[in-house]
């Protein structure tokens, strides 16, 4: 018991020397759900952004069911996610729904090139233009979570503050895998129907005369 003791002064007395920590965890934890919050504000933008774009496309391309009726699903299975970001598996499931969305997009975005009309309609212009600013965002909000994270989990696993994290019961966060990634590396490609130009043959020339 006196052992016990003295070991319990020990860590307190190293506690009050080298800082406990406390409040810097509090700092790390809430910019790491500030940082969620910002990585699921742009894939609910995304989200948001695909009825209008599905309706765009169906008016000029109503036969291509299958490719609208995967983007409508997709984007129906994201928004039945209840994603917990402190929970690996249910992070990797959110991940996994938003990267078959991505998936699904990428399909239409490349079965509009088959219709000159869609691509030319200034609706449709306008709405690739808020994919590919999207996108970017999500990039962008997501490389700053993984940042974050990262940071978070390298701090309560240092001492002292491992000692603190322990106490106050704050666990290593998840974050996005290297499988989550190669899910995602790939944005819809966002092409606004200007093919290259085809190169111009040389037209031969006349053999010299004799």
């Amino acid at each position: 018991m006196r052992q016990y003791l003295r070991l319990m002064l020990l860590v307190i007395a190293v506690i009050s020397i080298s800082g406990c920590g406390y409040n810097a965890i509090q700092q790390k934890d809430e910019a790491v759900k500030a940082g969620w919050s910002e990585v699921v504000n742009q894939y609910k933008r995304r989200a948001d952004l695909i009825p209008n774009l599905v309706n765009t496309v169906q008016g000029y391309a109503q036969q291509e069911r299958q490719v609208l009726t995967e983007v409508t699903n997709a984007r129906a299975k994201v928004g039945q996610i209840q994603v917990n970001a402190d929970d690996a598996d249910s992070l990797k499931q959110f991940q996994q729904a938003q990267g078959e969305l991505g998936s699904a997009l990428s399909r239409l975005l490349v079965v509009s090139e088959n219709y000159p009309t869609l691509k030319s309609d200034q609706n449709f212009r306008d709405l690739q233009a808020q994919l590919e600013g999207t996108e970017n965002r999500i990039t962008v909000a997501r490389g700053r979570y993984i940042q974050l994270v990262q940071d978070y989990n390298t701090y309560i696993r240092s001492f002292p503050q491992v000692i603190t994290a322990k106490m106050f019961g704050y666990a290593a966060k998840p974050n996005f895998t290297v499988d989550n990634e190669a899910q995602i590396a790939q944005p819809p490609t966002v092409s606004f129907g200007t093919q290259p130009a085809a190169p111009q043959q040389t037209p031969p020339q006349p053999a010299p005369a004799q």
